[in-house]
């Protein structure tokens, strides 16, 4: 017997609110929420929207965005308030919606280079390897367009905001000597998906770097979209909670 997917009437969505663009985050998932809202012809859930820093309000959540700061320090205040352990149960066992901006990509990874002295701790969830300030320091920030397919075909470009920002220099498989490609599919779940990328600058290597990824229910992005005024990746990402929630999660990958 088929069982109709039912969309959830109210869903909650948390930022971690240790560092970084908290308010900016809250402020565009608001504006998508109306946006939703106002372009679906049948009733869409209704959203609220919480900072977290407790895992107790990590617990009312059903999605959560991790935003940009910086990631080393994020992670040793995570740890220190009991947040790290609940978070990697949310991302890698609840397997709920996430996505990490910037700093948040890199806690996302299950490794990553460049790090500071000692290493650093990371919640995992996506199969990649990051390279911290891939860029260079603050004052080499910059904004550039992107091209992301995932977004409507035809649209202006998003222009991408890049401070300090890491990129995936790897994507990690694991397949044993034998295994063909289904296999290895099998044997390590969903796959990673390209979502986005940028051109390497002049003198740094051929092709593009990898500025945007998704496996499962987890998205990141090395860039900051709630440091511009355009709520088309937020108004997406709260498409891909809707209905991952409403098909129960783990091994949906969500329509672009």
């Amino acid at each position: 017997m088929t069982v109709d997917a039912v969309t959830p009437q109210q869903i909650t969505v948390g930022v971690l609110a240790l560092q970084g663009g908290v308010i900016e985050h809250i402020s565009l998932l608001q504006k998508a929420a109306a946006q939703l809202s106002s372009q679906s012809s049948t009733p869409t859930p209704q959203f609220s929207f919480i900072q977290v820093r407790t895992a107790a309000q990590l617990s009312q959540c059903d999605a959560l965005i991790i935003p940009g700061g910086e990631s080393t320090t994020m992670a040793i205040v995570a740890r220190r308030l009991g947040l790290l352990d609940p978070l990697r149960e949310f991302v890698k066992v609840q397997h709920k919606p996430t996505w990490g901006t910037c700093a948040g990509l890199v806690m996302l990874a299950s490794a990553a280079s460049a790090t500071k002295q000692g290493g650093q701790e990371l919640i995992g969830g996506l199969d990649v390897k990051v390279l911290r300030n891939r860029y260079g320091t603050q004052l080499q920030s910059f904004v550039g367009d992107l091209r992301l397919p995932f977004l409507e075909e035809g649209r202006q470009p998003f222009r991408g905001v890049f401070i300090r920002a890491p990129v995936v220099e790897e994507i990690i498989t694991t397949p044993t000597a034998g295994d063909d490609d289904e296999v290895t599919k099998l044997k390590t779940g969903n796959q990673v998906e390209v979502m986005g990328t940028y051109p390497k600058p002049e003198g740094t290597g051929e092709g593009d770097d990898i500025v945007a990824v998704r496996q499962g229910n987890v998205f990141g992005t090395s860039f900051h979209p709630e440091l511009t005024d355009d709520v088309r990746i937020h108004t997406w990402w709260l498409k891909q909670v809707v209905e991952g929630l409403k098909s129960g999660g783990r091994d949906v990958q969500a329509q672009s």
